[in-house]
């Protein structure tokens, strides 16, 4: 078996003798370089797909095995909407373009996969370039026998606080349920309220509506979402007083108009922000919204392409950049991304639900951990079931997720454990149904 690197580091500096107290370059310095351009690098031996579904979701995850006896490493690479196309891009394109390869060139290597299928930015190649990033980052971490935030630059803080969901049916269902997160700890809370006969985001409701659709599709109608929203938002701040940061997602389902008009009558309960209200292919309306109001804004769940977030970030249009890691190429893009934002004052706020496997929440809480800008993370708690497959999950303490302190992610996965959490066969393989307008039109959402 191969001597681990550092183990070799720590012989040829006790062999030099002063490396630690050396106030400048020495001779002990050079030695340790000379042998480190002198060790060979890993290779790529394997890559394959884990495939997982611990709690409802589709969990896909990457794993790289090198030629050195025990190194490897996880990286997310989650679609849970097209989850059985991520596989074959990793393991039909991606693995033999990368086989041999070595794993020290983590950059050249996320280029070369971007260039390597000529047209770029689609949602299953960046999960599936994720998968390869985040595992790339994994075995360098253990290489190093440090966690992938130490490599990123350190700690720019002690934990990450966050925000939990509270809904319900009806207002006094979503006060309750939000005073229950508050007394576990929880000092950020998101509130969503279901729409009585329509499929409102965010939370289900049993009741009836006046509304007669022309279809027998699940039906919702902005109008109505918007009134509900609103006297939600009035409730809770009412309900749950003024220290509560309140955050609320419009889900894009608002006509750009109605959107504009939401944002500036939110502005009066002062929330932490709003997000996603508007769709990718509207963000020129971003403009209106901010020379209307102050309302917080959160942006950028469904994106994909720089081009949709560049703008927003270099035009100050937004407040809160809250991408999928997965979804725009893994841990790499995503530090692109914070560190542009940071620029221009926008803070980070990364999607983090249950179709984000733990792999990929370690991803984003070690990005919160390293990046000045860091605004709030979103959580979702992961079961019992989930936490013996994904073993060392990120820790929550007092509405806090805590990094790992682990080499790499700090994640080994139990692959035993996965196999008996299958895909499970469903209508639409994770994929989203339709929503219609009463007249039938189809709605984004």
């Amino acid at each position: 078996m191969p001597i681990p690197r550092r183990g070799l580091l720590k012989s040829i500096a006790g062999a030099a003798g002063t490396l630690a107290l050396a106030p400048r370059f020495t001779l002990a310095d050079e030695q340790v370089a000379r042998a480190m351009r002198g060790l060979p690098q890993p290779r790529i031996k394997d890559i394959r797909v884990i495939e997982c579904q611990p709690e409802g979701v589709r969990l896909t995850v990457v794993k790289i095995t090198t030629d050195q006896d025990g190194l490897y490493g996880y990286g997310c690479a989650t679609f849970t909407q097209r989850a059985d196309l991520v596989k074959p891009a990793v393991e039909l394109y991606l693995r033999p373009f990368l086989l041999g390869k070595t794993t020290d060139r983590i950059e050249d290597i996320w280029q070369s996969c971007y260039d390597s299928s000529y047209w770029r930015n689609g949602p299953v190649l960046n999960n599936a370039i994720s998968g390869v990033d985040q595992a790339l980052w994994d075995i360098k971490g253990r290489q190093a026998g440090m966690p992938v935030y130490q490599l990123a630059g350190g700690k720019c803080r002690e934990a990450v606080d966050t925000y939990a969901h509270a809904s319900g049916d009806d207002f006094e269902d979503v006060v309750a349920n939000a005073k229950q997160y508050l007394a576990q700890g929880f000092r950020n809370i998101r509130v969503q309220v279901g729409l009585p006969g329509m499929a409102g985001y965010g939370s289900s409701h049993s009741g009836n509506t006046s509304v007669k659709p022309l279809h027998d599709k699940p039906l919702f109608e902005p109008a109505y979402q918007m009134r509900r929203g609103l006297k939600l938002l009035e409730i809770c701040r009412r309900e749950l007083g003024d220290e509560v940061e309140l955050l609320h997602d419009m889900h894009e389902r608002l006509t750009p108009n109605e959107a504009v008009q939401f944002c500036k009558e939110a502005e009066q309960y002062r929330m932490f922000f709003l997000e996603d209200p508007l769709s990718p292919e509207d963000i020129d309306y971003f403009r209106q919204i901010r020379q209307n109001c102050a309302t917080p804004i959160a942006m950028g769940e469904l994106f994909n392409n720089p081009h949709e977030w560049q703008p927003l970030i270099a035009e100050r249009l937004i407040d809160y950049i809250r991408c999928h890691l997965s979804q725009v190429g893994g841990f790499s893009s995503g530090r692109k991304i914070a560190i542009l934002a940071e620029q221009f004052g926008v803070k980070t706020a990364w999607h983090g639900p249950g179709d984000v496997s733990p792999v990929g929440h370690m991803a984003n809480v070690t990005l919160d951990i390293v990046s000045y800008n860091f605004g709030i993370q979103e959580y979702t708690p992961f079961n019992e079931r989930t936490q013996a497959i994904f073993q060392g999950c990120p820790e929550m303490r007092d509405g806090y997720l805590w990094v790992s302190e682990k080499p790499g992610w700090g994640i080994e996965i139990d692959e035993k454990e996965a196999a008996k959490a299958p895909f499970k066969p469903s209508p639409l393989n994770g994929g989203w149904g339709e929503i219609r307008l009463r007249d039938g039109t189809v709605i984004k959402q």
